[in-house]
């Protein structure tokens, strides 16, 4: 009964926002819009790849140190401290056979 009442719920909300929107299309409204700029050229660009890779080898690095702050804390604690540091190190150490695997492959490689 929930899934029914939220689709319904969805679909009435698009119906009135269909038949309460003006419709008026004009040239200056089918443009892309980009920033408050007019566009030139085509709408189409070619961006790098690698940027993307950079940006996507940054987060997961980020995201993976961000598990050592807890592990520093547990590796205080009383009868956890040999244990948090071997599990620290094959963690580290797949980080590092990841980014050795992305040297590889030319990965890292800025041109």
């Amino acid at each position: 009964m929930l899934a029914v009442l939220g689709v319904l719920f969805v679909a009435v909300a698009f119906g009135a926002g269909r038949l309460l929107r003006p419709v008026v299309p004009t040239p200056e409204k089918l443009l892309t819009y980009e920033c408050g700029v007019d566009p030139v050229g085509e709408g189409w660009a070619h961006t790098q790849v690698r940027y993307y890779v950079y940006a996507f080898l940054y987060v997961i690095f980020a995201v993976d140190s961000i598990f050592l702050f807890p592990w520093a804390t547990v590796f205080a604690a009383d009868g956890y401290g040999a244990t948090t540091l071997v599990e620290m190190f094959v963690f580290l150490g797949f980080l590092a056979v990841g980014l050795l695997y992305a040297y590889k492959k030319g990965v890292l490689t800025w041109t």
